[in-house]
């Protein structure tokens, strides 16, 4: 099969596009997979780079891909040949990814592909859906009445966030650097949009809430920026992050405030082994391919690359300042 690995970690010069034998079933609960789309995340790219040490090489990278059942072990229940699925799975961890014609996959990983979504959609969703609800919902426990802020919110994750928050009721305020993506993001459904390039974000968020702060902050940026986020959250607030802090973040405002910081790493149940966790996951893609056939949730992908121009799409990864999502079309539909 056609694919896209690595031999060692580096910059984008280390991925290889080549032939390599088809990867077979060898337990009777997995399920093997025709991918016809695989998506792009910032953490492919921090694998390919050294961020997460390997040991195990060649890597094929990629997390998250959509495709067609054609095998299944002799245990499989719940999937059969011929289905349309979508998932999260390998491309970290020495688990080889979806960057290939075929994966072979534990059958609790797989989603009936939303019928709304094309393979190339389907395949843009897996991570920022579990990511934004496991953010909002499981650490954040966002309801209905609540604000939350968001930063970067037409990014991947960014504007996912806005419409599930809108969904369970919750108001939206989130920053953005241009008119393209402060009207994206306004036909989202975000109530506040602020430019954070020209103007006052603590400023402005402290107005739309009555000098109160958020309820809830998700912090798609780090960095410093995780600092910026404690006076604008109020006493007792909730702030998530997805990115590790810095050594020198002053956290003494967020300490006298009271407020909680957790972490959001949705990659952690495939890196530890956690069962229950990745079914769970699974559980959040379903709930989410409800919302997408009803038209209550959609995935902005902005750009379709073949499989072959893997390193283009990291690079425009790294690059940072995109749109929603990018994809690689690794076979015909």
């Amino acid at each position: 099969m056609k694919t896209v690995l690595f031999n060692k970690q580096g910059g984008v010069d280390v991925l290889e596009y080549t032939e390599v034998t088809d990867p077979e079933i060898k337990k009777d609960t997995e399920v093997k997979i025709r991918i016809h789309a695989a998506g792009v995340n910032p953490i492919d790219t921090k694998v390919r780079g050294g961020a997460y040490p390997l040991e195990d090489l060649p890597l094929i990278p990629g997390c998250d891909g959509a495709g067609e059942v054609i095998e299944t072990g002799s245990a499989v229940k719940n999937v059969s040949i011929g289905e349309q699925v979508y998932f999260f799975h390998g491309g970290i961890s020495g688990i080889n990814g979806n960057y290939a014609e075929y994966a072979v996959i534990e059958e609790h990983f797989l989603v009936r592909k939303p019928a709304s979504l094309t393979y190339n959609q389907a395949a843009a969703a897996p991570l920022v859906l579990i990511t934004a609800w496991e953010a909002l919902f499981d650490r954040a426990s966002l309801k209905a009445g609540d604000k939350v802020f968001i930063n970067a919110g037409a990014g991947g994750v960014g504007h996912v966030a806005i419409q599930l928050a809108n969904y369970v009721g919750a108001q939206v305020c989130t920053t953005i650097s241009s008119d393209e993506k402060a009207a994206f993001v306004k036909k989202l459904g975000a109530d506040c949009i602020i430019n954070y390039k020209n103007e006052d974000v603590e400023a402005r968020v402290l107005e739309w809430t009555n000098g109160s702060g958020v309820d809830v902050a998700l912090d798609n940026v780090g960095g410093k920026e995780t600092e910026k986020l404690f006076p604008l959250t109020k006493v007792y607030g909730q702030i998530v992050s997805l990115l590790l802090p810095v050594t020198d973040l002053n956290w003494l405002s967020a300490r006298v405030r009271n407020q909680t910081v957790s972490f959001e790493v949705m990659t952690t149940p495939q890196l530890l082994g956690m069962n229950d966790a990745q079914k769970h996951q699974s559980w959040i893609l379903e709930q989410c391919a409800s919302l997408l056939n009803d038209n209550k949730l959609t995935i902005e992908v902005r750009q379709e690359l073949p499989l072959s121009d893997a390193a283009k799409a990291h690079q425009l990864i790294e690059q940072g300042d995109t749109i929603g999502k990018i994809i690689l079309v690794t076979s015909d539909p």
